[in-house]
């Protein structure tokens, strides 16, 4: 006997597996998420060599089209070198490895910069730690002595919870070992994410010489699975998706570091303490949408009131120049940069950036808002369509002063749409009065069809 797919028995057959096996995975889910968590995350940490690898090269990727459609095609069209296999496997080549080479010399100048220019802030921070403490107490001290209600304040609180620092601080020092240990596997973490880093760096380089491979094997499953329709939408929609977040994160860098440039010029003209690590603080934090620039103030203005508390006009100044700058990032250069690549308002870049912070952290705050573009621009495709069908307007805003819409069209809200309603709710409330009276001395009216009613359509009102 010939077995056959499209056989009803088999499709129910199949239909009843499904239905069970979503159930037994519904119950883990719901009684052994705990399990099922701990079994993913084991998965992640060990593909987290590959799955470096695979950010790393999307992120090369537009650096090494550019070096060979800008630089080693039209230089091999300089020197005559016809188009051959040969010579396309060379120029991905040297591709591979002048973008290997920008990008270990973009991590090494990062590096020095940090050891050069940083790491002596920091020194110098600590070295002169006891003169700022110093500075601040005596500020502190001569703030209170003018201020005695201030002082009076400050005195009872500390006399209300000086009993609880001292619990907290005895039952510190017991589980000191615990904290040791804390420590070792946060340094053991960084190593390893080191290590991991280095693996996908190396897999990337693999990646790169094979994208359009793995493109075109993609694009294969694609039309192997789905319908030619679907699988045309499925392509262009992974499109628009790997546009919105190259554009966003090569734009937000660009951006950053202009910021970060800007900075150090203004805070060297106006001689503000530590100028390079301060610069580098709100260069790297103005990646972060929205909240970026003020995670990268606030501690910036502490340390520079820390460092010299004589003179606070000089956190204020810097308080105005920081908010100026991003005022400038904000309305001029970053339009300029980005321009509309994540299309989405002020309210919805806050929320992404709340949601996915909460979920993933900094990266999350960081991808957050080209990943909510996407599901936004898919949400918006989705009713656009569904209004196009029924032969609608998709702009907003001619919905924003819509009242209703009925077989004439749309109307509008009016001033006086209040009084109608509470006219009809008055006359209501008599019709219905009315018909109480009389229900038992009228006589039943005879049922009307439905079609009549529906050729008739709603009487108008006098």
């Amino acid at each position: 006997m010939k077995f056959k797919l499209n056989n009803k028995y088999f499709r129910r057959g199949l239909t009843a597996f499904l239905v069970i096996a979503a159930g037994i995975v519904f119950y883990y889910l719901m009684f052994h998420s705990s399990n099922i968590k701990s079994n993913v995350g084991r998965i992640v940490d060990i593909l987290m060599p590959v799955v470096c690898g695979l950010a790393t090269a999307y992120l090369l990727t537009p650096v090494l089209n550019f070096v060979e459609k800008k630089l080693l095609i039209p230089l091999c069209g300089l020197c005559k070198i016809k188009e051959t296999k040969k010579r396309d496997s060379i120029v991905r080549g040297i591709g591979i490895l002048i973008t290997a080479f920008l990008f270990v010399e973009l991590i090494y100048l990062l590096i020095a910069m940090l050891v050069s220019q940083i790491v002596p802030s920091v020194q110098n921070i600590i070295s002169n730690y006891d003169s700022y403490i110093s500075n601040f107490t005596k500020w502190l001290n001569q703030t209170l002595e003018d201020n005695p209600d201030i002082n009076d304040y400050i005195v009872k609180t500390i006399d209300k919870y000086s009993g609880e620092l001292e619990k907290w601080i005895t039952e510190l020092l017991p589980n000191t070992a615990l904290l040791i240990k804390t420590v070792s596997l946060s340094v053991i973490s960084v190593l390893r994410g080191l290590w991991d880093f280095i693996i996908g760096f190396v897999i990337s380089i693999y990646v790169l010489a094979s994208k359009e491979k793995f493109a075109g094997q993609a694009k294969k499953m694609a039309y192997a699975i789905f319908e030619r329709d679907t699988a045309n939408l499925v392509i262009r929609n992974f499109r628009f998706t790997h546009n919105t977040f190259i554009g966003f994160l090569g734009g937000k860098i660009i951006d950053s570091i202009i910021i970060g440039i800007l900075c150090f010029a203004g805070t060297s003209i106006m001689r503000t303490p530590y100028a390079v690590l301060v610069s580098v603080v709100i260069g790297v934090t103005n990646v972060i949408p929205f909240f970026g620039p003020y995670l990268g103030a606030i501690p910036s203005v502490i340390l520079i009131f820390i460092v010299d508390p004589a003179h606070p006009l000089n956190c204020v100044y810097f308080a105005i120049f920081i908010l100026a700058l991003q005022q400038f990032d904000g309305n001029i250069l970053g339009p300029k940069i980005l321009g509309s690549s994540t299309g989405l308002t002020g309210f919805w870049v806050i929320f992404a950036i709340t949601f996915f912070g909460g979920l993933f952290g900094v990266i999350g705050m960081i991808i957050g808002v080209p990943i909510f573009a996407v599901i936004y621009a898919a949400a918006k495709s989705i009713i656009n369509t569904q209004l196009q069908k029924k032969s609608m307007p998709t702009e907003t805003k001619s919905y924003e002063n819509l009242d209703y819409i009925d077989e004439t069209g749309f109307h509008e809200q009016s001033s006086e749409s209040p009084k109608q309603l509470h006219f009809l709710i008055h006359k209501s409330i008599k019709f219905s009065e009315k018909d109480s009276e009389t229900k038992d001395t009228s006589k039943p009216e005879a049922a009307v069809p439905d079609e009549q009613i529906l050729e008739k359509g709603p009487e108008k009102e006098s």
